[in-house]
């Protein structure tokens, strides 16, 4: 790896200047959640019911990891032009390696999510019920697959909160974001008692379903139009999958630049 300090320091700040450029987002965040407060009022039941599936399989993925759970074994395909296996190979690859990789997934996640939200808007509200937890999953794995593409293991239970946090993240207004950074940035820390005080809060993960979903608003609404729903479908779960794949990146970016410095002389 051919990382100066000078350069690991750069592109950190580049993470940073991210990190608070995310706080000129909260007003539209805002009012993306006002309507669709209102919508609950007369959504039908099945829409709620399928919400509440959301939320038994959310806790079951942090528990278990369910079936969102990535596996390592595709690590071959992230680096094919490469002779790495395991998860202690991808951790020796320069970063700028990693980026590539998890450039290529983001750009083909999205236009699988370009595809999906364009099939599932068809319908209008009655397909709603198809496209949430298709969302969700291809988000929850997208992280997974950045997570391993920096070398960490979304095996680990607490990798798998990290993902949940990153998918929070997204979903937060300004406030919400600065704690989340605040709390991630303890997370590979020598503090252990910052640990648990993050794995602590694996009890109030349904707060993250109820923020993912309430994140949609005024955006889903349009998707409720049968057949015009199909091209808000299309834009609106394109721009999501953007959106957590820029987080994820960043994040998982910042903690593998960190441990790098980390391994220079202060």
């Amino acid at each position: 790896m051919n990382e100066s300090k000078e350069w690991l320091l750069k592109e950190l700040k580049a993470v940073e200047d991210w990190e608070k450029s995310q706080s000129d987002l909260w007003f539209w965040e805002k009012l993306g959640r006002l309507p669709f407060k209102l919508l609950d009022k007369w959504t039908p039941d099945f829409i709620q019911k399928k919400i509440g599936t959301l939320l038994d399989e959310l806790g079951q993925y942090i528990q278990t990891g369910g079936r969102y759970l990535s596996s390592v074994s595709n690590i071959p395909n992230y680096y094919p032009l490469l002779d790495v296996q395991t998860l202690d190979q991808v951790k020796e690859l320069p970063v700028s390696t990693m980026d590539a990789a998890v450039e290529k997934i983001a750009n083909n996640r999205k236009k699988l999510a370009t595809v999906q939200g364009a099939s599932t808007g068809i319908g209008g509200v009655f397909t709603l019920t198809v496209d949430i937890p298709l969302l969700l999953s291809l988000q929850l794995k997208t992280l997974q697959d950045i997570a391993i593409c920096y070398g960490y293991d979304p095996n680990s239970k607490e990798e798998r909160l990290f993902v949940v946090k990153c998918l929070q993240f997204v979903s937060s207004d300004i406030v919400g974001k600065q704690a989340i950074l605040a709390q991630l940035s303890q997370f590979d820390g020598p503090n252990a008692a910052s640990k648990r005080e993050v794995l602590s809060e694996l009890q109030g993960w349904r707060e993250v379903v109820f923020s993912y979903r309430d994140q949609f608003g005024w955006k889903k609404l349009f998707q409720m139009i049968p057949i015009a729903g199909l091209v808000f479908g299309a834009f609106i779960n394109r721009s999501a999958v953007n959106d957590i794949a820029e987080a994820g990146n960043m994040l998982y970016r910042k903690r593998r630049l960190i441990e790098r410095l980390g391994q220079y002389n202060p």
